[in-house]
C-alpha cells in the first residue's frame, strides 16, 4: 500500500504520464478530426514533450514545484485554450498550498480540485457542456473522497480513474457549448470529447505507473481498458 510518493517519485510518475500522452497523440488527433480542429494531440504532445524535458533535467525539492513546473511548460508550449486549460489541470491546484514533499492522497485531492476550481471559473464550462470539465470533476469528487476514507493513492487514482472514464462516456450523449464542436450541434453526439479523454488518459498514467511499482515483485497489476483500444481507423 503506498501512501506518500516522494519528490523523486512523483516526478518519475509525471514522466511517465508526459510519455503516454505523447504515445497518444495520433489517437487524441483522430478524436478531435471528428468534432473538432484535429489539432487536440498535437497540442498535447507538444506541451507534455516540454513537461519532460524540464522534469528530466531540473532539479525538484517539492511536489508543488514539479506539479508548477508542468503546468507552465504545458501553458507557455501549447498556446490557446488548451494550454490555459490544461496548464492549469497543474499549475492551478497548488497555488497558495505549502510546500511539500511528499504526495498524499489528501495532497492529489486538494490539488485537482483546485485545479477544477481554477478551470471552471477561468474558462466557465460546467459538468454537461461535452468539454474535459466532463472528466475532470467527477475524478476530482472520487479523489476527495478518497482522501475522505483514507485510501492509499492507488486506489485513491483507480477511482479517479473509474470516474473519469464515466464522464468521458457522458460526453457521447451531450451536444457541445464549446469551441468548434459547438457548430455541430446533433452531429457531435456520439463522439467522446478529445479533451475529456487527455483527462482520462492523465490520471489513467498515473495508477498504471503507481500499479507497476506497488506490484513489481508480485506480478503485473490488473489493467483497465486504454481508451484507445479498439479504435476504428481513421
Amino acid at each position: 500500500m503506498t501512501t506518500a510518493l516522494n519528490v523523486e517519485q512523483t516526478r518519475d510518475m509525471l514522466c511517465f504520464v508526459a510519455h503516454r500522452m505523447v504515445e497518444h497523440k495520433e489517437y487524441l488527433g483522430e478524436l478531435d478530426r471528428a468534432i473538432g480542429d484535429g489539432d487536440h494531440g498535437i497540442g498535447m504532445s507538444i506541451g507534455f514533450l516540454a513537461a519532460l524535458e524540464k522534469l528530466e533535467t531540473a532539479t525538484f525539492t517539492t511536489v508543488n514545484d514539479l506539479f508548477k513546473t508542468t503546468g507552465m511548460q504545458m501553458l507557455s508550449s501549447m498556446g490557446g485554450a488548451s494550454g490555459v486549460i490544461f496548464g492549469s489541470m497543474f499549475l492551478g491546484g497548488v497555488k497558495g498550498l505549502q510546500p511539500s514533499a511528499e504526495l498524499t492522497t489528501p495532497l492529489l485531492a486538494t490539488i485537482i480540485a483546485g485545479s477544477l476550481t481554477a478551470i471552471t471559473t477561468r474558462g466557465g464550462a460546467l459538468v454537461g457542456d461535452k468539454t474535459m470539465v466532463d472528466a475532470l470533476e467527477p475524478a476530482s469528487s472520487a479523489l476527495s473522497q478518497a482522501a475522505r476514507e483514507g485510501l492509499d493513492l492507488e486506489h485513491a487514482l483507480a477511482a479517479a480513474e473509474v470516474a473519469a472514464s464515466a464522464g468521458v462516456e457522458s460526453t457521447k450523449g451531450l451536444i457541445a457549448k464549446y469551441g468548434r464542436a459547438k457548430s455541430l450541434g446533433d452531429r457531435a453526439l456520439g463522439h467522446p470529447d478529445p479533451g475529456a479523454v487527455s483527462v482520462q488518459l492523465i490520471f489513467q498514467s498515473m495508477r498504471m505507473w503507481l500499479g507497476a511499482v506497488q506490484h513489481e515483485t508480485t506480478g503485473q497489476p490488473g489493467e483497465s481498458k486504454d481508451p484507445a483500444e479498439g479504435r476504428q481507423a481513421s
